[in-house]
């Protein structure tokens, strides 16, 4: 495998960081929404609805991860997650003018 195709370390040292820091808010939103849904009937079927909580989480948390990884790719991010926010902001800053 060539050098320009292989992930440098810093790269996937950035994208494990934004990946595991981006998925608290996203966590926590989740769990906001889906708790208190579920209060009533995990006392009924709790198996069921932590089958189904488990799914909902992993389901995100795979298509977050899906997001970031193509997110790197495309922006070509190899330092670390400033540049990934740096280039973001000059982005919208264009957008809005």
């Amino acid at each position: 495998m060539s050098e320009t195709l292989k992930d440098t370390h810093s790269k996937s040292l950035s994208e494990a960081f934004v990946n595991s820091f981006g998925s608290y808010p996203i966590g926590y939103g989740l769990g906001i929404v889906i708790l208190p849904l579920s209060v009533g009937w995990i006392q009924e079927d709790p198996l069921t609805v932590n089958l189904i909580i488990t799914g909902i989480y992993a389901t995100v948390s795979f298509a977050r991860t899906y997001f970031y990884r193509r997110v790197f790719e495309k922006f070509g991010i190899d330092d670390n997650f400033i540049k990934l926010g740096i280039k973001g902001v000059k982005k919208l800053r264009r957008f809005k003018k």
